[in-house]
């Protein structure tokens, strides 16, 4: 590959800029407190910056993937943080959005595909599957500083339950993804140290791993404790409930579209 072919393959698409500006225009307006109706700025925040960090989840797969040995991922145009270049677009970027906007859960999502015939090693192919739901945590972690800093004085309140929101939905994606269930990332970092025999057992059940989840969290019990170890690790970094709620009905815009709740009225 010539120099320039690599430097084409590697530039950030105009797409993923477009997301990008998106999002931060509708978080100065969710600051600045400008748009009608209520919450409607902030849905256009939170979906955009929901959106740019999937983009960055699978960025971190192919870019970890190309410094262990897969030379191919640039060529697939997954370096240039384009949604559109992903295997299953739907599947990353379109269906976690419809889950957000419907369930206000950050529904982890496959999408590059890595060559592993070209990486030697466990431990890079263990670090391949965990690079996308770190980015992830680091996500949450920037979203939740105001709060684990102590640095919401005169931070608006709808922008303040916009970042608690957009952070429940990076802890629900890395913990979903780091869960040990073939076809998320939690059983490709555990995968390359099971024998052969377990893998190709387990092989042929990785596409129905995400349904089996979320059949299970169907269940009330397991969905209470799965959302209250959600809400603790929120809390551990500074985020309440009351946020994170508030952050859910201001992102539902079209559910209340003069007012926000009285419980979340700045």
């Amino acid at each position: 590959m010539t120099t320039a072919a690599a430097r084409r393959d590697r530039r950030i698409s105009p797409v993923f800029l477009g997301i990008v500006a998106v999002m931060a225009v509708s978080g100065w307006a969710v600051w600045a407190d400008v748009g009608y109706p209520y919450g409607l700025t902030a849905f256009l925040f939170v979906t955009a910056a929901w959106v740019v960090s999937l983009c960055l989840h699978e960025y971190a797969h192919a870019r970890t993937a190309l410094h262990s040995g897969d030379i191919s991922v640039g060529s697939k145009g997954y370096l240039t943080l384009n949604p559109f270049a992903y295997t299953h677009a739907l599947l990353s970027i379109v269906l976690p959005v419809l889950f957000v906007i419907m369930g206000g859960i950050g529904l982890p999502g496959g999408a590059v595909f890595i060559e592993r015939g070209r990486i030697r090693g466990r431990w890079k192919h263990s670090l391949i599957s965990a690079a996308g739901p770190l980015t992830n945590v680091l996500f949450a972690l920037v979203c939740t500083a105001p709060f684990w800093l102590h640095a919401l004085d005169g931070v608006p309140m709808e922008f303040r339950y916009a970042l608690a929101f957009l952070a429940l939905l990076q802890v629900t994606a890395a913990l979903l993804n780091f869960l040990p269930v073939p076809g998320l990332d939690g059983y490709g970092v555990i995968e390359p140290w099971l024998s052969y025999g377990i893998r190709r057992q387990v092989e042929p059940f990785a596409p129905f791993g995400l349904l089996a989840v979320f059949g299970v969290l169907w269940i009330p019990e397991v969905n209470e404790a799965f959302f209250g170890m959600i809400h603790g690790l929120l809390q551990s970094l500074g985020v309440g409930e009351s946020d994170t709620y508030c952050g859910l009905d201001t992102y539902r815009f079209w559910q209340s579209w003069d007012t926000a709740s009285p419980l979340c009225a700045s």
